[in-house]
């Protein structure tokens, strides 16, 4: 705990471009005036807003039902979920929608005035935006709490604690045992991987006696949780790297590519430059179980060997045993290097990497299921993108529980409430960062990594602790959360936190 001195802010990353297709249906609004009803003031004191939707008007789109869906109720009858995060509204246009999914309907908001409404029965989360010092509070008695987080355990550390995690009700994260589980969320189809070799070993071997090195790096985000560039600066001096980008660059990017939307939108001409290279190092800015990004997939599509460091459960989605290299098998990156270099001099070891490409060779169940299974795609117009599944899910999970909640209070020798669901830290449950090469101990005390994201894991934990700390005190304003972590700190000095 000795690094909780001082209060670092976290690093965000901006949401990919998902919503190419939309996944629940939209009906007009216009006919029919939403009617909120305000909480009791018994339920929150003198509080009585107008509505914040009452008075608005709405295109009208075309109207579809879910498979299951006979929900037949109107606007002003149905549960409001609220979309909290500025910004990330899965609709266009206006900020209000109602959604069809698959057995109920719902209607949907970025508009934070219906937030203590007693119809808004959730509000949606973006991890990376989620702060203590911003919640919405106090916390409701009958509002639930979603969290959507696609992205890295760098951009919000809250999350990794029992205390951030347990916040929340329904979870969508890239760890699998969340309600609505991401982890393949960089991976569009089967056929991404089956796509042929897109530069011949003959090529890269001729490419290799001109010069080329064996290993590709090329990183831009340097200082990361996972410290990368340390490990990979170690493993330079005993294999020959070709290194763009920012990040222990010692290669200049051709003028054409130097632009980083190229590789973000994968265009033709930085695919074929990097798909040259046998061996791509494929370390991601976080560790944590099931966090895989494009760094793993897009090698394995281009027919190059990812040298892999990220999830320490890759293996559990990888096409079969003899895909990729993974880091953390080797004592050493001396090691790695010799490996390396032995499979760079053996055409027919190097190959076994590259089976995969044939269909029947493609032998982990849990991939081919995963892919077959999820309800939602990736650039598939067939199919929901995450954003509006997860809408749905939570729409589909509310509902239930709200008429499980009527039948109750209707007959309760009968009927039993839904007990409410909570997340627990396998939704998400990062660890802290440790060095990408040797023992912290080893670091020296002005080391910048160690002086930023050690701290950052545990600061994030004092946040997590002080916002549980305001809701289970019903405090409305969340600028108390300083205090309460203040007040923490010291009970636990004291030996009785």
């Amino acid at each position: 705990m000795a690094g909780r001195r001082r209060l670092l802010p976290c690093v965000g990353l901006g949401l990919l471009a998902v919503l190419c297709w939309v996944w629940v249906s939209f009906a007009s609004l216009s006919g029919d005036q939403l009617h909120l009803e305000v909480l009791d003031v018994a339920d929150l004191g003198a509080f009585q807003p107008q509505s914040a939707l009452s008075d608005l008007e709405f295109a009208s789109v075309a109207s579809y039902r879910g498979p299951g869906n006979s929900d037949r109720r109107s606007n002003r009858e149905l549960p409001i979920l609220l979309w909290w995060s500025g910004g990330l509204f899965p609709h266009f246009p206006g900020d209000t929608e109602r959604i069809d999914c698959a057995t109920s309907s719902c209607l949907v908001t970025s508009n934070r005035k219906v937030q203590r409404y007693k119809r808004t029965a959730s509000i949606i989360f973006y991890g990376t935006d989620f702060r203590a010092y911003e919640a919405p509070l106090p916390r409701l008695r009958h509002q639930t709490w979603a969290l959507f987080h696609e992205e890295s355990p760098m951009n919000n550390y809250i999350l990794s604690h029992g205390p951030g995690i347990r916040l929340f009700n329904y979870t969508a994260t890239f760890r699998r045992e969340s309600d609505y589980p991401l982890t393949l969320q960089w991976l569009p189809s089967l056929e991404y991987l089956l796509e042929p070799v897109a530069v011949s070993l003959e090529e890269k071997n001729r490419l290799r006696r001109e010069g080329l090195a064996p290993v590709l790096y090329m990183q831009s985000h340097c200082d990361v949780p996972s410290d990368r560039d340390r490990y990979v600066h170690e493993l330079m001096k005993y294999i020959e790297v070709d290194s763009y980008g920012k990040c222990l660059n010692n290669r200049p990017l051709p003028e054409h590519l130097e632009d980083t939307a190229t590789a973000t939108g994968e265009e033709p001409g930085f695919m074929n430059f990097v798909a040259r290279y046998k061996f791509h190092l494929a370390l991601e800015n976080g560790i944590c179980p099931d966090y895989i990004t494009e760094k793993l997939w897009r090698p394995l599509h281009q027919g190059c060997v990812p040298v892999y460091r990220g999830s320490p459960v890759v293996a559990d989605w990888m096409p079969n045993d003899h895909s990729v290299v993974i880091i953390d098998d080797f004592p050493s990156p001396k090691a790695l290097a010799d490996f390396l270099k032995r499979l760079d001099e053996n055409d027919d070891e190097y190959v076994r990497y590259l089976e995969f490409k044939n269909p029947k060779r493609i032998t982990n169940t849990r991939l081919l299921e995963g892919l077959e299974t999820r309800e939602w795609g990736v650039n598939d117009m067939s199919k929901p993108n995450y954003l509006n599944g997860f809408e749905c899910y939570v729409c589909d999970q509310e509902n239930a529980r709200l008429a499980a909640e009527r039948a109750y209070r209707k007959n309760p020798k009968r009927n039993q409430p839904l007990q409410p669901k909570l997340a627990s830290n396998s939704h998400m449950g990062c660890p802290l960062p440790s060095p990408g090469y040797r023992d912290v101990k080893d670091l020296p005390a002005d080391d910048g990594w160690l002086q930023i994201w050690p701290q950052d894991y545990w600061q994030s934990l004092d946040q997590a602790e002080g916002l549980e700390s305001l809701i289970r005190h019903n405090e409305s304003d969340p600028s108390l959360l300083w205090k309460h972590i203040q007040s923490i700190a010291v009970s636990r000095a004291r030996g009785k936190h």
